[in-house]
């Protein structure tokens, strides 16, 4: 990635000849200050967390003749109070899951840390452009999954052109990740591994940290809108390790006259392993070469000036578990819910439903997300990676902006989760997956 920055700086003043007489120079601060109170509670003897942190990014976009944008961030993250985050839970002796996220999972002790967070040139004109450095990314399968204190961001280049019947193609290339909830730019191979990693096949513990070796990402798409359709179809490349096919289409129905718009959405993957799977000694690989997995989920949604409604459904299977590091952002799938992942699993079933109300002349909107997931059984470990039973969950919330402050925004969320049926559940998977009350308090203010 180094040596591609050096050659497009080399281009640099062939493509600013023809901007000579556009010499203008314009630089805008960014500031963003977040302040995030998250605890989770359980019954019994469970071990119960909270933690309250803060982050603050400084830094600001200097744009130059119309065309050039250099951009820099630094972020700053202190851990302000917090019950013991390090404490193994007394009963099933894991560790804490979502606390400690936002602050350092590579050095859990640290209460004060900060990293250069964005870095990077970018060119564009009317149709095309390219940026490199360390940037921000959201992608099927490569996002910011922006639930703590800073997002996920990625090193590498990004370039992108759009025709005159606005088919847009975009492409990544990837060479180091800032995983949320880490101080450091990680390798794509280190970067797996940061978060809990579930049993390999045999039901034991993963041993794939430290050990999977993948040195760049690739991600090509391809997005084209209509009047009333869209489509996007990707394709994302993990050397060593996986190739993924995503593919979204998307009807509309406008009713002008009652101000109703309909959607319906259909969304299908496929998935296959590639090389070794990370490591050629099968004990250490994320990812067996052999896996061959798709997908399809599909979406019907409702939406007008107050209400937004969907509905949701979900179905995977195949040879073999879909993998995406959950370090690399969210799940692409319609069903996905804030604070819960499905990937890991050999077979999915998920019916999931949204309700947002916009209360008329405010900038108050309450939430409420229910979803259904019927997971493999938890005594298959080559089916269900993080011994997750099937469950349900419940999250429910409120988000406000003040008109008066249009910078400023609030965001409460509660989510709860409990095991489908009368599952028969060790402590081990009860903690950080069932049976739990979490609570997120969210401030947020940005200059730009």
């Amino acid at each position: 990635m180094r040596k591609f920055l050096l050659g497009f700086l080399y281009f640099i003043p062939f493509l600013t000849l023809a901007q000579q007489s556009e010499r203008k120079l314009a630089v805008n601060p960014e500031v963003h200050f977040r302040m995030f109170w998250m605890n989770t509670s359980y019954p019994g003897e469970f071990k119960d967390d909270y933690a309250l942190g803060s982050s603050l990014n400084l830094g600001g976009k200097l744009n130059f003749a119309n065309h050039w944008e250099f951009r820099v961030g630094y972020r700053v993250f202190a851990n302000l109070w917090s019950s013991n985050l390090a404490a193994s839970d007394p009963v099933s002796g894991g560790g804490n899951r979502y606390e400690v996220g936002l602050f350092d999972l590579l050095n859990p002790k640290d209460r004060f840390f900060g990293k250069l967070e964005k870095f990077s040139l970018g060119y564009s004109n009317a149709n095309w452009g390219i940026t490199v450095g360390r940037m921000a990314i959201e992608t099927d399968w490569i996002n910011g999954q922006d639930g703590r204190l800073s997002p996920t961001g990625i090193e590498g280049a990004n370039a992108w052109f759009s025709t005159k019947d606005q088919l847009k193609f975009s492409a990544w290339g990837i060479s180091r990740m800032s995983v949320r909830g880490t101080s450091e730019w990680l390798s794509v191979g280190e970067s797996i591994g940061v978060f809990p990693v579930g049993r390999n096949p045999t039901g034991k513990v993963s041993q794939y940290v430290g050990k999977t070796s993948s040195d760049w990402l690739a991600i090509a798409e391809v997005a084209k809108e209509w009047e009333s359709f869209s489509m996007n179809v990707s394709n994302t490349l993990a050397q060593n390790i996986s190739n993924t096919i995503w593919a979204q289409g998307e009807k509309r129905w406008e009713n002008e006259q009652d101000g109703i718009t309909w959607l319906w959405g259909v969304q299908a993957g496929f998935q296959f392993g590639l090389g070794d799977g990370g490591n050629e000694n099968p004990i250490f690989q994320y990812k067996d070469p052999e896996d061959r997995n798709w997908a399809i989920s599909t979406r019907l949604a409702l939406k007008n000036s107050t209400w937004n409604l969907n509905l949701n459904y979900t179905n995977t299977g195949g040879k073999g578990i879909w993998h995406s590091p959950r370090e690399w952002g969210k799940d692409a799938w319609y069903t996905f819910i804030p604070r819960e992942r499905n990937e890991g699993f050999s077979s999915l079933d998920a019916l999931t439903t949204f309700a947002e109300y916009t209360f008329p002349s405010t900038t108050l909107r309450a939430f409420a997300h229910l979803g259904f997931h019927w997971l493999p059984p938890l005594n298959a470990p080559a089916e269900n990676k993080y011994n997750m039973p099937s469950y349900r969950q419940l999250n429910v919330g409120v988000k406000y902006s003040p008109k008066a402050i249009s910078s400023l925004d609030f965001q409460l969320l509660v989510m709860n989760k409990e095991a489908l049926k009368n599952q028969e559940l060790t402590a081990r998977q009860i903690y950080n997956k069932v049976q739990l009350i979490h609570i997120n308090g969210i401030i947020n203010w940005r200059w730009k």
